[in-house]
């Protein structure tokens, strides 16, 4: 990914350090901690593309960047700053959710996250898009949905060596759907892309990160702090159970989008793809992930829920976002000059 432009001080420590040769990155931690005293750590832009750079140093790596900074120590010190203030505002938000299928939970570990997938049914985005949405905001739709189906399934493949047995089939079989069954085509990044190019944008990975709020970087940076985490496995597997539980209705709408506003047949496979796949996908990662997971290691089970309920509460902050924008006229995107800049200390 190219190096996004800064958003606050941390942002712009982190993009000058990770443009010069390794060295000690001293007093990145620090100003990590700084930079998480804010209302809402999902919500701040200097926060949440800080953790986003650092974390594609696991992936494709930053433009220029050494590729030895994934390992560097004041990086990681840094990081684990801002993941952990993450991860305990995420947990305090998501306790009473939790709590409400605790006891479903104990008994059938599907039901519980099928019950909370309603409980959460978030706006009505995929309505809008079918019925309503205007050629740019379909457009923007893609553009802030790019940052993870770029990579996608990518943050949940980080599982499949954390996992044993018949949790680890179950992924597997997810994830080569995923990747197209080993044909680079079919590949739901690549299908992806296919649709951007259709509708006349630029399918570079990371090519509009500078356009996505933070609100919309939550969603892809929750998914990579659970996956590369093993302590973190039960909510990696929770996480995709919630993910596939509700994306088939969604994509078949999207798709009808796509078909209303004249991109096309070609333009809508992608979406076209999730329609059935992820029918199938719901149930393996309920059913045949997660149940079998708990049943082996029951202390997972507040994790995996957690995992659930944070899948859909990003999920909906972020089409809340973009649908909160539209009704009121402006674009859901980021403006350069809208973009804040906090003083350190």
């Amino acid at each position: 990914m190219r190096p996004p432009a800064p958003r606050g001080p941390l942002s712009a420590r982190l993009l000058t350090l990770l443009a010069e040769p390794l060295r000690a990155a001293d007093g990145l931690a620090d100003l990590a901690r700084q930079s998480v005293r804010v209302p809402l750590v999902r919500a701040d832009e200097d926060v949440q593309l800080s953790l986003l750079v650092c974390q594609e140093l696991d992936y494709d790596g930053i433009d220029g960047a050494d590729e030895r900074w994934e390992c560097a120590a004041g990086l990681l010190a840094a990081r684990r700053v801002l993941e952990d203030a993450f991860e305990a505002e995420l947990r305090t938000e998501t306790s009473m959710l939790v709590g409400e299928v605790q006891d479903t939970a104990r008994h059938d570990v599907a039901a519980a996250i099928f019950a909370l997938t309603e409980s959460v049914p978030g706006p009505p985005l995929a309505r809008h898009l079918h019925r309503h949405a205007t050629r740019r905001q379909l457009a923007e739709f893609l553009m802030l949905r790019s940052v993870y189906h770029l990579k996608e399934a990518d943050p949940h493949t980080w599982l499949v060596p954390r996992l044993r047995g018949a949790p680890k089939a179950a992924l597997l079989a997810v994830q080569i759907d995923e990747y197209g069954s080993g044909r680079l085509e079919r590949m739901h990044a690549e299908l992806f892309a296919d649709t951007m190019r259709l509708a006349g944008l630029d399918p570079t990975y990371g090519a509009y990160v500078d356009k996505v709020p933070a609100a919309t970087l939550a969603v892809t940076t929750a998914m990579s702090m659970f996956g590369r985490q093993r302590r973190l496995r039960g909510a990696t597997a929770g996480h995709l159970a919630a993910f596939e539980a509700t994306s088939s209705l969604p994509n078949r709408r999207y798709g009808q989008a796509v078909r209303r506003l004249g991109l096309g047949d070609a333009a809508a496979a992608y979406f076209d793809e999730h329609v059935e796949a992820d029918a199938v996908h719901e149930q393996v990662a309920t059913r045949e992930l997660c149940a079998p997971l708990v049943g082996a290691e029951p202390d997972l089970l507040a994790d995996v829920l957690f995992g659930a309920a944070v899948c859909l509460l990003l999920d909906a902050q972020a089409a809340e976002a973009m649908l909160g924008a539209w009704r009121l006229g402006r674009s859901s995107l980021l403006p350069a000059w809208a973009t804040p800049v906090r003083e350190a200390g």
